[in-house]
């Protein structure tokens, strides 16, 4: 009997000992939220903002060339002959067409910055995460901010422990912040030019 008792035992021990062997520590936090701790996302937004209002003053003006040239011709267009009347509608769709134009590249130059200024605080975020993981053990860590998780066993919320990690590591340059002013004029984004132009 005690040996029964004994081989039992042992072989729930090595049970326990294996599925603790095999047990996968999992973490989760919201990457989102943590994104907006960092101090360069709130940099990045300031440059993206300042970037897009480049692109809405140079809309705006050509926006009022438009309305002038639209209003000259509703006040005149009674006195036109037909040629320059025909001259004077090609004249304003042409510039109508310009403007949309302009604005679509301007969406996409814009598009393009967010993404150039996101990546390297993605980047630094990524290897903040990996560093937590891996000092604590955890196998995967799942970003619940996305919403793919449809099932998860209970695990840890690592959130504080990047943000604290973050907080150790070097902030970083982003492409036309004041500390990449040195290299602000090899890289500068020029704005889109207006079509029709050379």
């Amino acid at each position: 009997m005690k040996k029964i008792t004994l081989s039992l035992f042992i072989a729930l021990a090595t049970i326990g000992i294996n599925s603790k062997i095999n047990a996968q520590k999992i973490a989760h936090l919201r990457v989102d939220s943590l994104l907006t701790l960092m101090p360069e996302a709130k940099k990045a937004e300031t440059l993206a903002q300042d970037f897009l209002k480049q692109f809405e003053k140079e809309i705006a003006s050509m926006n009022t060339e438009f309305q002038t040239k639209y209003g000259d011709y509703m006040a005149n267009q009674a006195t036109y002959s037909d040629l320059i009347r025909k001259n004077k509608e090609e004249e304003l769709q042409t510039l109508q067409q310009r403007i949309e134009a302009f604005k679509e590249q301007a969406q996409q130059e814009y598009q393009n910055k967010n993404a150039e200024l996101s990546k390297p605080i993605y980047d630094k975020a990524k290897k903040a995460i990996d560093a937590v993981a891996k000092e604590n053990g955890y196998k995967y860590v799942l970003d619940t901010s996305s919403g793919v998780v449809l099932y998860s066993e209970p695990s840890e919320d690592i959130l504080q422990l990047v943000k604290k990690k973050l907080d150790t590591m070097p902030e970083i340059n982003l492409p036309g912040s004041n500390k990449d002013k040195t290299n602000e004029n090899k890289s500068q984004t020029p704005a889109p030019k207006k079509p029709g132009t050379k």
